[in-house]
This record gives C-alpha cells, structure tokens and sequence, in this order.
C-alpha cells in the first residue's frame, strides 16, 4: 500500500503501526508516531490499521550525549 511516510510517498507492506514499526526495522520505545495529524498512544500501535494514503509522521529518537 502506498502512504505518506515523513513527507515522501512510500510503498510498504505493513497493515497497521506495529508492522510499520517492525518493516522500518526499528525499535518500538524510541519512537513517536502520528497518523493523519493526531499522535498515536504506544498501546494503540497494534491496533492502528493503514489505510491508502495514511499520512504518517515518525520521529526516531537517539540518545547519546
């Protein structure tokens, strides 16, 4: 399916933001995402299908000092 992934036009299998989580290849507590302008809750990311066109924003965070 084809979605709006930071901005850009992307092609993935995933069917909801676990999936998204797991195709992107990373790791499930570093990260924030927001589907169609409203954050999505940890707990919800199983839950949350993808639909066509979802525009999903996805911040990655990285520790270090």
């Amino acid at each position: 399916m084809q979605i709006q992934l930071n901005g850009e036009n992307t092609q993935v299998a995933a069917t909801n933001l676990i999936e998204l989580v797991a195709e992107l290849g990373l790791e499930q507590r570093m990260i924030a995402i927001e589907r169609n302008m409203e954050v999505v809750p940890k707990s919800e990311y199983t839950g949350t299908q993808l639909e066509e066109s979802d525009r999903i924003e996805l911040v990655h965070m990285i520790g270090g000092g």
